[in-house]
């Protein structure tokens, strides 16, 4: 068992150095952070015992349905309550929940009615109060709603014809990426290059004939700005000229770089070429990306269900559920557990793809069978828990930013500008951090699922890989990024431009 306090690594000693064979490979391999994936299991058992008790002192429909001040559920038969005030149990007919502000009333009244009152809407089992704010905003998302209901009804071919354009576009991209990547990168570095002169130029002249453009455009454009205001095209046009430079210099410097960030974009392109099962490892994971979703919020309805019953104060006759200690650490429990679960699953694409990518370039031999299936079987066999110690790290900070802004909330109508100051900085640190964590994280991936570290002993080798490569890493993340948005960018408006086309030819219109 590696575990992450043991620092053990397995495989040849000639690994421990920075400048290890790539091409070695690990000759056994054992289970790593075990302890970790043992927390981690106990942590969800520890969770469901919580839930099996919100479970059992909730009902789904108190949140779905609502309930009136006797407890009573709207739509349903209940249980008589006690007090000789709540006879009505029967609440079949009066399926609608009210919320009524008396002001000879401390508590806002809950009802259950029949129909909506007349200065009320019907929406989902509640009656909504239609003042012009809120009937301005329902009739708004009301009318796009129907809209877009109606477009998909009609023309729901031609979206999933539109979608297998895309993906098909997409596809091309890919092959344009494996063979004319090259050229690919030096248009957009160039077109950046040529957008920030062409941009400097323009402020300049801009600063320099203002009268000439002020005069002759509309007010709109030019708000606050006139003929005597000269300084602000100055200090825009220096700005942008400090910028081109910068740029530029960056290029220069790094054109060497960017040339390995080309074969890097083909390796990857050869990379999917044989591994073609990694275009369908992104799906997977939002399915499961979305099943982690759907299961937090059919528990977090759950958890808002759990209370007992008890009356606000003596002889008030108005009763609600109220939550203790546990069902109040539970609905904590239930976001931290989304945090993990959320991470988890993106940290196993991460060990998943790296395995696979590395298990076919590393080696000495490219023929390497079924090395998806390989690096699947390396993942669940032997480093979930040191994905699961990755993901904790992750989701311990995101929950952390998630109580530091509970706690902003109560400062906000308060004069405390000093601690909102503080935990701003806070949560700006932490969000840092946290980018700093999931970078850190995904390069200790890849050390485990070639060599068979632990996480922390593959987070050092990664952690020196990266300082004694800083260039290279900046170059990759920068313009492998940035080429990789413009990639993305294409594809949607390749797509919609195929779609508007497309509509017109076959004479579809769509409102």
């Amino acid at each position: 068992m590696g575990n992450c306090c043991g620092g053990d690594k397995v495989g040849p000693a000639e690994l421990h150095q920075i400048g290890y064979d790539v091409r070695a490979e690990v000759v056994k391999r054992r289970p790593t952070d075990t302890l970790f994936l043992t927390l981690f299991a106990v942590f969800l058992v520890i969770f469901l015992g919580f839930l099996g008790y919100c479970v059992v002192n909730g009902d789904l429909y108190r949140v779905v349905n609502g309930y009136d001040d006797c407890g009573y559920i709207c739509g349903q038969n209940n249980k008589l309550n006690n007090d000789p005030y709540c006879k009505e149990k029967d609440k079949t007919s009066r399926k609608y929940h009210v919320l009524i502000k008396d002001p000879n009333y401390i508590h806002v009244q809950r009802q259950c009615v029949a129909s909506c009152p007349s200065q009320y809407k019907e929406l989902i089992n509640r009656c909504i109060p239609t003042s012009k704010n809120v009937t301005s905003l329902e009739n708004t998302l009301d009318d796009f709603v129907a809209q877009v209901a109606d477009d998909f009804q009609v023309y729901w071919k031609e979206f999933c014809y539109l979608c297998l354009i895309a993906l098909a576009i997409s596809f091309l991209m890919l092959l344009l990426f494996r063979f004319v990547v090259g050229i690919i990168v030096w248009i957009v570095l160039v077109g950046v290059v040529l957008a920030c002169i062409a941009g400097t130029a323009f402020l300049w002249i801009l600063w320099k004939y203002p009268e000439k453009f002020i005069k002759q455009k509309p007010s709109y454009l030019f708000p606050d700005l006139d003929e005597r205001n000269s300084t602000t095209f100055l200090v825009f046009a220096i700005a942008s000229s400090v910028i081109t430079v910068i740029v530029l210099l960056i290029i220069i410097v790094m054109r060497k770089r960017i040339n390995l960030v080309i074969k890097l974009f083909e390796e990857a392109g050869k990379a999917i070429a044989a591994m073609p099962m990694l275009l369908f490892q992104p799906i997977v994971t939002f399915v499961a990306l979305a099943g982690v979703a759907c299961l937090w919020i059919y528990f977090t309805i759950w958890i808002q269900s759990a209370g007992r019953l008890q009356e606000t104060s003596q002889n008030s006759h108005i009763y609600r559920y109220i939550k203790d200690s546990y069902m109040k650490g539970t609905f904590w429990y239930n976001i931290f557990a989304a945090l993990w679960m959320t991470q988890f699953v993106i940290g196993c694409q991460h060990m998943l793809i790296a395995g696979a990518v590395a298990m076919w370039y590393f080696r000495k031999r490219k023929s390497v069978n079924f090395p998806v299936f390989v690096s699947f079987y390396n993942l669940t066999r032997y480093h979930l828990g040191s994905v699961a110690l990755g993901s904790f790290l992750i989701a311990l900070v995101q929950f952390a930013r998630l109580v530091l802004k509970a706690v902003q909330r109560t400062f906000n109508n308060r004069e405390g500008r000093i601690a909102k100051c503080i935990l701003g900085c806070c949560q700006c640190c932490l969000y840092i951090f946290e980018r700093f964590l999931k970078f850190f994280t995904r390069n200790a991936y890849i050390e485990v699922a070639l060599y068979g570290y632990s996480f922390c002993a593959g987070g050092v080798q990664a952690f020196k890989q990266i300082t004694s490569n800083i260039l290279n890493v900046v170059a990759i993340n920068s313009v492998g990024d940035f080429v990789l948005f413009l990639g993305k960018i294409a594809v949607v408006i390749a797509t919609a431009f195929i779609g508007v086309r497309w509509m017109r030819v076959s004479s579809v219109h769509i409102d």
